[in-house]
């Protein structure tokens, strides 16, 4: 077959895709992925035939970005919706010109992230199957809550409705745009409901989130979906530090921006006390020079190699980098920002692999030292080993290869 796979958004969105792509290739595919210029690195090294989309994840990262407004406004979860509609809402028309002549001749569209609308549109136009993909569940159920919401904040009764009511909001932001762009470019009629009845593939563990069992037979959670182990050798600084003692603690932010870099930089280093630690700034803005010597700052640093060589994970609750920490059978301290990332600290928490977590913007010193001296049980150590020991035992991606050949075959 000959997928095209369009997303949009960080590099956690794109490169669980570029693992995908590279299996459906390995598996007699011919895949295409479509994503932000800055994220398609992985897939690049994976060699995976991309292109990149119009846009700047980057730019809408930045302090003044529209990212950076959720996060510095984090309770408010309409801000969310506002945010990630305008990112796609100023590229709509060209991101579905570009993915419907990319499909052209293609046996199947893969959509995600923020280009999703965009990828369910192309598939309308060309009248090929279209299944969707996800690093967090938006299929509603009585389970959980929508990960968009503060899971202590929703009755249970609520649960099913507040994923129709977070799915609503999101098409009433992208709905004016995506019809024009539809009009415009392929001379779609408008639709007035949001797509339901497509295929659905998850790449996050049931180990995590156990499949809802009042889901629809085509809503498939796969496991966790990972490039293949790289040929990577550490710097010679960061081996040297990691030899030179106990196993230290991670702590890195990934692509969270817009919070006060430097109050977060003073509060890590008095809660870390003088602990070994690892740190990575990512997009965070924290300054890393002059750091206690205690610290060894990385880049961007393989998380199957690195968090087994860690006694715990400081994060901030992202899909990847939550699922890297469970499987490498450390516990975590989440840090969230926005977005899913609440609804993964209370996974995390459920399996007792971290302690309650505390929103970023309301972090403090004695927060993140809680939640370091929990990780450090005996318990919490145990649990987390567990885990990762049944999460390394799932193969995500060869699941959602089997998943998309019985979807396409059964569409046909």
């Amino acid at each position: 077959m000959k997928i095209a796979v369009v997303t949009y958004g960080t590099e956690g969105d794109a490169r669980p895709l570029a693992a995908l792509c590279r299996a459906l290739d390995d598996a007699g595919h011919a895949s295409v992925l479509l994503a932000d210029a800055s994220t398609l690195e992985t897939a690049q090294k994976l060699q995976v035939k991309t292109q990149a989309l119009a846009g700047d994840i980057q730019g809408a990262l930045g302090t003044h970005g529209a990212i950076a407004n959720v996060v510095a406004q984090s309770d408010r979860p309409g801000a969310a919706a506002q945010a990630l509609a305008a990112i796609a809402n100023t590229n709509a028309n060209s991101w579905l010109r570009q993915t419907v002549e990319t499909a052209e001749g293609c046996d199947l569209i893969v959509a995600s992230g923020l280009a999703a609308f965009t990828g369910l549109s192309a598939a309308d136009a060309l009248g090929v199957p279209v299944i969707g993909a996800g690093m967090f569940p938006l299929t509603p159920t009585r389970d959980f809550a929508s990960p968009f919401l503060p899971p202590s904040r929703v009755p249970r009764f609520l649960n099913r409705l507040s994923h129709h009511f977070v799915n609503a909001m999101l098409w009433r932001a992208f709905r004016p745009a995506v019809n024009a762009a539809r009009a415009e470019v392929c001379g779609l009629p408008a639709r007035q409901r949001m797509w339901s009845d497509h295929p659905m593939l998850y790449g996050f563990s049931r180990h995590l989130v156990p499949r809802p069992g009042d889901w629809p037979a085509n809503a498939s959670v796969c496991g966790q979906w990972i490039p293949p182990a790289a040929d990577w050798q550490p710097p010679a600084a960061l081996n040297a530090f990691l030899v030179a003692g106990e196993a230290p603690l991670y702590i890195g932010f990934g692509s969270m921006t817009g919070f006060d870099a430097a109050r977060l930089r003073e509060i890590v280093v008095t809660a870390v006390a003088g602990r070994r630690a690892v740190l990575n700034p990512g997009w965070s803005g924290i300054d890393a020079a002059n750091l206690p010597a205690n610290f060894h700052v990385v880049g961007n640093t393989p998380h199957d190699w690195l968090f087994p060589r860690m006694a715990l994970v400081v994060h901030h609750g992202g899909s990847g980098t939550t699922h890297s920490a469970a499987r490498a059978g450390v516990p975590s301290v989440v840090v969230p920002f926005a977005g899913d990332q609440f609804f993964w600290a209370d996974r995390l928490a459920r399996a007792g692999v971290a302690d309650s977590a505390v929103a970023g913007n309301r972090l403090t010193a004695e927060d993140l030292a809680r939640g370091i001296a929990f990780a450090g049980r005996p318990e919490a150590r145990e649990k987390a080993r567990a885990l990762g020991e049944r999460m390394r035992a799932e193969d995500g991606l060869a699941c959602a290869v089997e998943a998309i050949e019985r979807m396409v075959k059964k569409s046909v």
